[in-house]
């Protein structure tokens, strides 16, 4: 089994006729880390994101993902479907990845229990609090086996009890094979983080562990 990395070097990135975003940004990004993403609005933390999901071409240097297969995306608005469960958004990707159904529904509920949503399994996407959607994406990524686990400003819309719940959550990602990286501006989710990375506009990152 190749290993998991994502590594950036000299990456810069600017839209056309705009000024860089960031400029030379070398990083090496790790399994069983939760990077926090940070620096102020407009220093190009979700354009950092998409760049290393591959989903933006950079302006300048390279995105290498040695070894991810599988890249989830945490919306700072949770998406699900309104009828189904919160245990069916946890179950397809199971059964996506090639388990039969009653080892899907065991390993969803046992997934969601960890996340604080057992109590929820079986109530519809539509009906869950913001606090619940958003620890139900992030218990879906975990599920679909994603190397790479990207999570744009996850306690943007919450209040401080609900946002210190999906903290909490956040920091148990680490230690599951995959690579978490949480922008946010949020000096709690911060904390909560394994590691740092504070963009610096124009002048690279500062990386703390």
């Amino acid at each position: 089994m190749s290993r998991v990395q994502v590594v950036t070097t000299a990456l810069g990135h600017r839209f056309p006729g705009q000024p860089f975003l960031f400029r030379g940004l070398d990083l090496v990004l790790d399994p069983d880390r939760v990077y926090a993403l940070t620096g102020p609005s407009g220093s190009g933390k979700s354009t950092l994101l998409a760049l290393l999901a591959g989903w933006l071409a950079p302006a300048e240097g390279t995105v290498d993902r040695d070894g991810v297969e599988r890249v989830g995306w945490v919306f700072q608005n949770p998406h699900g479907v309104a009828r189904r469960s919160a245990l069916d958004h946890v179950v397809l990707p199971y059964l996506t990845r090639g388990l039969c159904r009653p080892r899907a529904v065991d390993r969803a509920r046992a997934l969601l229990a960890e996340f604080r949503l057992d109590d929820v399994a079986d109530r519809a996407f539509s009906a869950l609090s913001g606090g619940e959607a958003q620890r139900l994406m992030l218990a879906r990524g975990i599920a679909a086996g994603s190397d790479l686990l990207l999570v744009d400003e996850p306690t943007a819309q919450l209040d401080t009890e609900t946002g210190a719940l999906v903290n909490r959550t956040l920091a148990a990602l680490a230690r599951r094979g995959t690579i978490v990286v949480v922008a946010t501006h949020d000096p709690a989710t911060r904390a909560g983080c394994t590691d740092v990375i504070d963009l610096v506009p124009l002048g690279g990152a500062v990386v703390a562990r």
